[in-house]
């Protein structure tokens, strides 16, 4: 072991030696945690950093006070991939500063004063993929300022003050933001972007939209069009069956036709905040099979029996309410200002149910069970036995004990009695006043009676813990992955930003990739992504070199075919599959009954040919019969016989031989 410790104090100081070159090599005021990202953060300088190293790939300088750029400033920097100049001083972009940044591939410009793009703002950066602008004070832009950016799959630009959009042209982008500035309605020919999958037009003052400009994109996914002038959903967005995340809230709609609605069956995510709401009809369910989240705040609900159905649907669909806090009752009094989601069903004022005798007033049972099903209707009534039928197989509950009730007649706030639900379910209430079960994990059926798995050991107690995932997959498309942020950056207070990795397990390139994000996001989502692949996405704390830390989940994209067929024309689709289907059904009755009619007419023809007089005249015939002797045709009507006999009409054969009898008797023989 001796020969060996001048070796290992050899590793350790040329390790110590690395370490303090790399320190060195870190710029002044900045923090340099990884060989290849350098976070410079409030950092109170009005210019870009010095003796930057070549090799950096990630450059954070956001908030530092930076009012002015140059290129020297990122001469050698060819490497770097991810440039964050955003929360700085910066009021205009000198023409070709980034040219020197060749693979540079996200560019976060945001909540500056820039308030002009160039034609060479961006002139160089062929490779760029993402380009924030978004929070400055952007009045203008030349028409040819993104020519150059082929590449180029997010382009924000919401919260300026522009008055027009110059063309994009941009075959490859995916995320268009226009929020909040002072444009009007985008027409087709302004985005020349047909992969579009993410469109974002809130706030802009539109009282109409275009509606060629809206079918031209085929792989719409998200449309933003909150807070705008409009009247009434766009008949456009009625057949648009591929969107999963629609934004209307903010228009002055009024009440809404939800047969509007009836196509939009993908739809996972749907903001209807500040419509003038006061009700949301109870097919909700039937409307949005597929629906994760819901966000209704701001409206002046009536928290009325006939609302009743909504906060179990959302606990029982597992649907995320959005803006809990700000969704409340308007009416009635008694539940002014209450959390709509927080309420129980006896709050709604739904009517119990009673009998009135003429010695007095009580408020009776829930009626006895004596049979458990498998459906969810109302509970069936029990005789005075309480005995089960024979031969069922039913769990039976025992009786329920009648609740003590005042002698004043309704009890507006009767629950449901306790011994209802099984195996620890809970019961609860519909807006029709049948009670129903929410049955916990590990049981089934109507009253939580079926256990999975659980009785074999009755002795043994099973605790069910949920454990909610840190990043979780919140809306998947054929081309995109939403993840949710929240809770992964919540728990980790002090990161600096999230280092997202991914890689697609389905292809045979499993190549990990990897994006930088800030800790603001709590949303982020994965674009140009391959369909129905399945990927692998871990999230780690973007200043730690390992991935000790590191929080992953997986997501399946769509099929990218059966979207597009539901895309393209649903409605010549469904007008073209039933049209088809009778068209050939008519064809084949007709081509049977002319082939039934055809082979009936030449028997009969058959027939006259050789019964009939005038034929065999015709044919020389007759005279030949005169004589006695043998028809020449005989053989035919012989042939003809066995034919009618060998296909399908074998009910001829008799009309064949009563018509030749009453001729010849001698020609035709019964066989």
């Amino acid at each position: 072991m001796k020969p060996l410790l001048p070796l290992q104090l050899s590793l350790l100081l040329f390790l110590q030696l690395v370490s303090w070159a790399l320190a060195s090599k870190c710029p002044k005021d900045c923090s340099c945690s990884s060989p290849d990202s350098i976070f410079c953060y409030t950092r109170q300088a009005t210019t870009m950093p010095s003796d930057v190293p070549a090799s950096t790939l990630n450059l954070y300088v956001f908030k530092n006070g930076i009012e002015t750029i140059d290129q020297e400033d990122f001469i050698e920097l060819e490497s770097l991939e991810m440039l964050d100049l955003s929360q700085n001083k910066l009021n205009e972009l000198p023409d070709r500063v980034f040219e020197p940044l060749s693979s540079l591939r996200n560019l976060d410009l945001s909540s500056n004063q820039i308030t002009h793009i160039s034609q060479e703002s961006f002139a160089g950066l062929k490779l760029l993929e993402r380009l924030y602008l978004y929070s400055n004070l952007i009045r203008t832009i030349h028409p040819a300022a993104f020519d150059g950016l082929e590449m180029l799959l997010e382009l924000k630009l919401y919260k300026n003050e522009l008055t027009i959009v110059p063309a994009l042209k941009m075959p490859h982008l995916l995320l268009l933001d226009l929020r909040f500035n002072k444009i009007p309605s985008p027409g087709p020919t302004v985005l020349q972007t047909p992969k579009l999958e993410s469109l974002k037009l809130g706030g802009l003052g539109l009282s109409t939209l275009n509606q060629e400009l809206l079918a031209s994109f085929r792989n719409l996914h998200e449309l933003d069009i909150s807070n705008n002038k409009l009247k009434v959903v766009p008949q456009v967005l009625w057949e648009a069956r591929g969107l999963v995340r629609l934004n209307l809230a903010g228009n002055p709609m009024g009440p809404l036709r939800w047969e509007h609605f009836e196509n939009l069956t993908e739809l996972q995510d749907l903001d209807i905040s500040n419509l003038s709401l006061q009700s949301l009809p109870d097919n909700m369910t039937h409307l949005f099979p597929h629906m994760k989240k819901l966000t209704v705040a701001e409206n002046p609900f009536n928290c009325l029996c006939k609302l009743a159905w909504f906060p179990s649907w959302l606990r029982n669909k597992q649907i995320l309410l959005g803006r809990t806090e700000e969704t409340r009752c308007h009416f009635p009094p008694r539940n002014a200002g209450k959390v709509l989601e927080r309420l129980g069903h006896h709050e709604f004022g739904c009517p119990a149910k009673t009998t009135i005798s003429p010695a007095k007033t009580t408020t009776l049972s829930p009626p006895l069970i004596t049979t458990l099903q498998s459906t969810t209707h109302a509970i069936p009534p029990l005789k005075a036995s309480g005995d089960p039928p024979p031969g069922t197989d039913s769990h039976p509950l025992p009786p329920v004990q009648a609740s003590p009730s005042s002698s004043t007649g309704l009890d507006p706030n009767i629950n449901c009695p306790s011994n209802i639900c099984l195996n620890g379910g809970t019961c609860w209430l519909d807006h029709q006043g049948r009670f129903e079960c929410t049955c916990p994990h590990g049981t089934s059926g109507k009253y939580c009676e079926n256990r999975k798995d659980l009785d074999q050991d009755q002795n043994v107690s099973i605790a069910t813990v949920s454990v909610v995932p840190e990043i979780v997959a919140q809306t998947v498309t054929s081309s995109s992955i939403q993840l949710d942020l929240y809770r992964y950056i919540e728990r980790r207070p002090y990161i600096r930003g999230v280092k997202l990795t991914y890689r697609n397990l389905s292809g045979l390139d499993k190549r990990a990739k990897q994006l930088n994000i800030p800790a603001s996001y709590q949303e982020y989502t994965l674009r140009g992504l391959f369909h129905n692949s399945t990927y692998s996405i871990c999230a780690s704390p973007l200043d730690e070199t390992s991935d000790v830390d590191s929080v992953c989940t997986e997501a399946q994209t769509l099929n990218q075919q059966q979207t597009s067929a539901q895309v393209e024309n649903p409605q010549l689709t469904t007008m073209l599959v039933p049209t088809l289907t009778i068209l050939v059904l008519v064809m084949l009755v007709a081509v049977s009954v002319g082939l039934a009619w055809y082979r009936h007419r030449k028997k009969r023809e058959q027939l006259h040919l050789y019964c009939d007089p005038s034929h065999l005249e015709l044919e020389g015939v007759k005279a030949g019969m005169d004589n006695g002797a043998l028809p020449q045709k005989q053989t035919d009507i012989m042939s003809a016989q066995s034919a009618a006999q060998k296909d399908y009409l074998d009910y001829e054969v008799p009309l064949i031989q009563d018509c030749c009898v009453a001729h010849n008797m001698n020609i035709v023989k019964p066989s």
